[in-house]
C-alpha cells in the first residue's frame, strides 16, 4: 500500500470545474492491411502502451450488442494508433503483440476487451494491468475512467462520443480525438501513479 496522496473520490459536480482534456498527439489510424504493414513493426518498440477498443453499440432495448470489436487503440508515449478492425480484422502481428509480456498493455475493464478482441482471433492474452485492479492500492475508490481521469490527472475528459458507429465508412475528427483520448489517458494515469508512488522507472 502507497501513501494515500488522491482522494477516493470525487461528485460530478467536482469533475465539472475541471479542465476539458483531448488527446492532442499524433493520430496513426490503420484502416487498411498495407498501412498496417507500414506501421506493425512499431509497436515492438515501446514497452508501455495504454489499451482500450470500441465497439458498435446497439440500441435494441434488452438486445446484448453483438457487433464485432470495430476499433483497437493503442497509445505509446508520442502516437497513438487506432486500428480499424472491422477493416482489417485482427493480424497476426497484433495477436503476437497482445499475446506478449515483454510490453505492458494498460486497460481498464480489459477482461471485456479481450473477449471481444478474442472472437475476431484467439489469442492467449499477456502483460496486461487493469486500471480497476491497482488504483485501490493508492487509496482510490473510483473505478470509472473519467472520474479516475479527473482524481489522478485533475482533467475532465468527454464521453460524448462513446455511442456513435465506430463502424462508419470514415471517422470523424471527434471520433479519432474520443478513441485516441481513452487509450492515451490510460496509459498516462498509469505513469502518473507509478511517478507517485516513487518508481523512476516509468516511462
Amino acid at each position: 500500500m502507497t501513501e494515500n496522496k488522491y482522494s477516493p473520490n470525487i461528485t460530478n459536480e467536482e469533475l465539472m470545474t475541471l479542465p476539458l482534456y483531448a488527446y492532442e498527439g499524433e493520430v496513426v489510424c490503420v484502416d487498411t492491411m498495407e498501412m498496417f504493414y507500414q506501421v506493425k513493426d512499431e509497436l515492438f518498440l515501446e514497452p508501455l502502451w495504454g489499451f482500450d477498443t470500441e465497439t458498435k453499440p446497439c440500441f435494441r432495448k434488452g438486445v446484448e450488442n453483438r457487433k464485432n470489436v470495430a476499433l483497437l487503440q493503442l497509445s505509446s508515449r508520442e502516437k497513438t494508433y487506432i486500428f480499424r478492425l472491422s477493416k482489417i480484422g485482427l493480424p497476426k502481428e497484433l495477436c503476437d503483440f497482445l499475446s506478449s509480456d515483454r510490453f505492458t498493455k494498460i486497460g481498464l475493464s480489459s477482461r471485456d476487451d479481450i473477449k471481444g478482441l478474442q472472437k475476431l482471433t484467439s489469442f492467449e492474452p499477456a502483460g496486461f494491468i487493469d486500471l480497476q485492479s491497482i488504483v485501490s492500492d493508492y487509496g482510490i475508490e473510483e473505478k470509472g475512467l473519467r472520474k479516475l481521469a479527473a482524481i489522478v490527472l485533475g482533467v475532465r475528459i468527454s464521453k460524448s462520443q462513446q455511442l456513435s458507429n465506430w463502424e462508419s465508412d470514415a471517422l470523424t475528427e471527434k471520433q479519432i480525438r474520443y478513441a485516441s483520448t481513452d487509450s492515451w489517458v490510460t496509459r498516462q494515469i498509469y505513469v502518473e501513479l507509478k511517478r507517485s508512488a516513487g518508481d523512476g522507472n516509468i516511462i
